[in-house]
């Protein structure tokens, strides 16, 4: 191995040892209330070494979710709308494993002290690279009415997620994507015939 691959090494070492210490904090406290020299003393390096890489905080935050939004959009992107029509499990049996091999990220991003902007962000990438285009696969003549239904099945399904946090990962990745596939098909049902019992979606069990 070279000088340059070394160093190469070592930068990656680096910034992996920041973005982890930021999220073991964030799982304690406010991002507002979280210091350089706090992640810089726990990651043993000194401050200077953390503004070689980043500007501050919430650039360090801002690069963590982009690495984890492209992760996740990745796997939405995995499937076809005509895939997800005719199996949407199969979409959810690769997203919950790859959100409990994250779960100190997932936690610390969409936990307590999380960050409202990033909860925002992973709805606009489940509606644009899955729901809409599954929508528009089952219902291109009506959607101009559906987004008040996408916009409550994305919440619900970000809601699903934020109660596994709550639970600290009780239940396995395998029943939590049984359980948003049947909040989502109960969603339809509700959708496809007006009149239809909404408050059949609150009886759903674990």
């Amino acid at each position: 191995m070279n000088r340059e691959e070394r160093e190469d090494r070592r930068v990656r070492k680096t910034k992996r040892s920041l973005k982890n210490c930021l999220v073991r904090l964030m799982k304690e406290k406010k991002l507002q209330d979280i210091t350089v020299r706090e992640i810089s003393d726990m990651a043993d390096i000194n401050r200077g070494t953390f503004y070689l890489h980043y500007k501050d905080i919430y650039d360090l935050l801002d690069q963590i979710e982009g690495e984890f939004a492209d992760q996740f959009d990745a796997i939405l992107n995995h499937y076809t709308a005509k895939e997800l029509s005719e199996k949407p499990s199969l979409l959810f049996g690769e997203l919950y494993p790859f959100i409990h091999e994250n779960a100190d990220l997932i936690t610390a991003l969409m936990g307590t002290n999380g960050n409202l902007n990033f909860e925002n962000r992973i709805k606009s990438i489940i509606r644009e690279r899955a729901l809409a285009r599954w929508l528009e696969q089952n219902y291109s003549e009506e959607m101009d009415q559906v987004g008040a239904f996408l916009s409550y099945i994305v919440s619900g399904c970000i809601g699903l997620v934020q109660y596994w946090i709550s639970t600290d990962f009780h239940e396995t990745p395998e029943k939590m994507a049984l359980l948003t596939e049947a909040f989502i098909t109960r969603g339809i049902h509700v959708f496809e015939i007006p009149g239809a019992d909404p408050g059949s979606l609150a009886v759903m069990k674990l």
